[in-house]
């Protein structure tokens, strides 16, 4: 646990990120739809009465920044803990050190938990009852889905602000301040900049890092001017922001997944590339590939399942980049591919059916007959061989268990091959009528 103070920015060793830090509200870059006039975050500062909260986004959007200037406009003692190495000693602690502000000077505390996701349910409970009485206002910062991995408990007793990554415009402006900062005098051209801006994609503390990284290399270099090539000479590659466990990965696969259902090949292939170049295993998304083929394509057109179990095979022989573009290409079939989930919604609908229902046993007329006992029992008894009748159908047969209530899961859609299912399937049923009806 740690007791931080907003002065240690001003040591000449502190990170760059650190010494620019804003100190108050007016210096904050981004986050307009919080702390703009007559937002909600604006407004809790003016009130000067704090309330607990969970402030959710992607890294390096502000979120340990509003707590510190929280405490400092609510003249309130700042505890910080991170849920990655604290436990409920930690907790303790910082209860302990709050009971003697409110004893001492009848301060308020502040209790900042980073990445609060972290900590488990009997973590999270422990600091509610203090919260509740009013010792502590909590502020717990994460980076993923509240809704997933908080107590329904804690979420009830704070507010959730969900803080956005931010903007090329506002980056722009952050690049300005580090620059007089870090690179005062020096001339920096608007490809550089834009790549730096890139680079950091939408993170305020990568960029600041990026830029301190840049003023290392300048005073060794000693360049008279900062252009697009000495920004890839001085950085490694980029690896995009991309959590593989978190909200980011998802919600980008969500996005690829939903690009190819809505069939918009050029979607699909951004957030295809998109995942790849921050780090996605292509073996993840060839999984994922096939699994479109079957639930959004299906009978539509089977050969699309053939073909992305082709892709993920290529993948598999020729290895990276090079088995990437039979992944791509793969994308692009499905995208354009006829759609269909009639299969996946028979198949879920008697999945739940099934799940819900009494254990039917199978009718005598389709179980199997191996033995003369089981045969004498009356096992296939009156069984009728679908190849000995017309159309090899056995018209107004049932294959359901005696009893079975009259479903029609599977309903073909009139896209693709599945036109011609639905066409047979009529038939077939037409038969099944008319039996029926001479056999009545």
């Amino acid at each position: 646990m740690t007791m931080i103070g907003l002065s240690s920015a001003d040591h000449p060793h502190v990170p760059l990120a650190e010494r620019l830090r804003p100190r108050t509200l007016a210096e904050v870059i981004g986050q307009a739809h919080l702390l703009g006039p007559g937002k909600p975050l604006a407004i809790a500062f003016q009130s000067g009465q704090p309330h607990s909260m969970i402030l959710w986004g992607p890294p390096g959007v502000g979120k340990t920044t509003l707590a510190r200037l929280m405490a400092d406009a609510f003249a309130a003692d700042f505890i910080a803990l991170s849920a990655v190495f604290a436990g409920v000693r930690d907790i303790r602690e910082a209860v302990a050190r709050a009971e003697v502000s409110r004893a001492r000077s009848d301060r308020r505390t502040i209790l900042f938990v980073d990445e609060v996701h972290r900590f488990n349910k009997a973590q999270q409970d422990a600091f509610l009852p203090y919260v509740e009485g009013g010792l502590l206002t909590f502020v717990g910062a994460t980076t993923e889905n509240p809704s997933f991995e908080l107590n329904s408990a804690l979420l009830s007793r704070a507010a959730v602000y969900v803080l956005q990554p931010l903007s090329v415009a506002e980056m722009g402006e952050l690049l300005d301040r580090a620059l007089r900062h870090a690179l005062p005098g020096m001339s920096v051209s608007d490809e550089a900049r834009a790549r730096l801006v890139g680079f950091a994609d939408g993170d305020a503390r990568r960029l600041l890092n990026v830029v301190e990284q840049i003023a290392t290399a300048c005073s060794e270099a000693q360049p008279s001017g900062i252009d697009g090539a000495f920004i890839e000479q001085a950085l490694a590659q980029s690896l995009r922001r991309f959590d593989k466990g978190g909200d980011a990965f998802f919600d980008q696969i969500s996005a690829l997944h939903k690009a190819v259902r809505g069939s918009s090949p050029d979607a699909a292939l951004y957030w295809f590339c998109r995942m790849l170049d921050g780090g996605a295993d292509p073996r993840y998304l060839a999984r994922r590939i096939v699994r479109m083929a079957w639930e959004d394509i299906g009978l539509a057109d089977p050969r699309a399942a053939r073909i992305a179990l082709d892709a993920a095979e290529s993948f598999e022989r020729l290895g990276s980049p090079e088995g990437e573009l039979a992944l791509a290409q793969a994308v692009l079939y499905l995208a354009m591919a006829a759609k269909s989930n009639a299969g996946y919604l028979a198949y879920n609908a008697a999945r739940a059916f099934i799940g819900n229902d009494a254990s039917r046993p199978v009718p005598h007329h389709l179980r199997n007959a191996p033995t003369r006992l089981m045969k004498t029992l009356g096992h296939g008894k009156d069984y009728r061989y679908a190849h000995d009748e017309p159309e090899a159908y056995a018209a107004g047969e049932s294959y359901f268990p005696e009893g079975m209530p009259a479903v029609e899961w599977y309903r073909p859609v009139a896209r693709g091959l599945e036109i011609r299912i639905g066409e047979k399937l009529a038939h077939l049923r037409e038969l099944d009528r008319q039996a029926r009806k001479d056999r009545d």
